[in-house]
């Protein structure tokens, strides 16, 4: 019966795991979108700012004096620091491989995108060789676990050799 469990177990981790690939690829579309946004909104800013004289932070500096205009100094400070964030993401996560980005959860940090892709992501029969392989670990990944899982549980039962 446990052989059965960690078997399932196993097939369960290669159907989640397969659809890792495709999923970040869209992923990475999508982020591709977000950095085309937020780079217009950066360079249309930094444009005003240098017509005016300004560097960027003296021009959020001059975003100040009435309610609103300290809220849009607020709203382009979080702008800027998003545009660097997906940049940095977006070029690590385009110069890796789909297999590589196995080893990159921490860069699917954007909630906004993440969320997005999650809600219109679609799983699939994964016929690309990275779809296939990330199977073959999502498939050991839940057998070992569910095996490791199965064996603490177990211990206290066993019998002791004499």
């Amino acid at each position: 019966m446990l052989r059965v469990l960690t078997v399932l177990g196993g097939l369960a981790g290669a159907g989640t795991l397969s659809q890792f690939p495709e999923f970040s690829q869209q992923y990475l579309q999508r982020l591709g979108g977000q950095l085309d946004a937020l780079t217009a909104v950066t360079t249309d800013f930094d444009a005003s700012a240098t017509a005016s004289g300004l560097t960027r932070d003296a021009a959020l500096a001059a975003l100040s004096g009435s309610a609103f205009l300290d809220l849009r100094r607020t709203d382009m400070t979080r702008v800027f620091a998003r545009h660097a964030t997906v940049a940095a993401d977006y070029a690590l996560l385009s110069a890796a491989a789909p297999l590589e980005r196995l080893a990159l959860p921490h860069r699917f940090r954007d909630t906004e995108t993440l969320n997005a892709t999650w809600a219109d992501f679609k799983p699939a029969v994964p016929i690309t060789m990275a779809g296939l392989v990330a199977a073959g670990i999502g498939f050991g990944t839940g057998w070992l676990g569910l095996s490791m899982l199965f064996g603490l549980f177990l211990r206290p039962f066993r019998r002791r050799a004499a």
